[in-house]
């Protein structure tokens, strides 16, 4: 599978790779989602991801105006889990409608680094940078 393809079936401009600066990221756009919405992009986001090598998939995860409750924190609690071995950094933007608890939550419970940036461009720079 060529990683600047088009991935998923359900809502492809919202999981899509993206390259930048010659590295393909991952886009995981949850922005203006309802929680709905979020939960099955998040069946998706697993599936794309296990697809890949250990280690091998930068990821992108934008919550700008995302609705987050328990139900969706739980299930990306899970997806965090599921896809860490094939995850080699992620960062996140727009976690500004996250309940700071959730956020701490997914790291704790994920054992996971998980950097939350001001705009796309500056954790698109730092997920590159070796």
């Amino acid at each position: 599978m060529n990683l600047d393809d088009t991935v998923g079936d359900g809502a492809p401009e919202r999981l899509r790779f993206v390259s930048h600066k010659g590295q393909s990221i991952f886009l995981i756009d949850f922005s203006h989602c309802k929680g709905k919405e979020i939960l099955l992009l998040l069946d998706q986001v697993r599936a794309d991801i296990a697809r890949h090598a250990p280690a091998s998939v930068l990821t992108l995860a934008d919550f700008s105006d995302a609705q987050v409750d328990k139900a969706v924190a739980t299930k990306i609690k899970e997806v965090l889990v599921l896809d860490r071995p094939y995850v080699k950094k992620s960062a996140w933007v727009g976690t500004e409608s996250l309940p700071h608890v959730f956020y701490e939550n997914f790291k704790s419970f994920s054992q996971r680094d998980i950097p939350t940036f001001e705009s796309r461009e500056e954790a698109m720079d730092w997920l590159v940078k070796e």
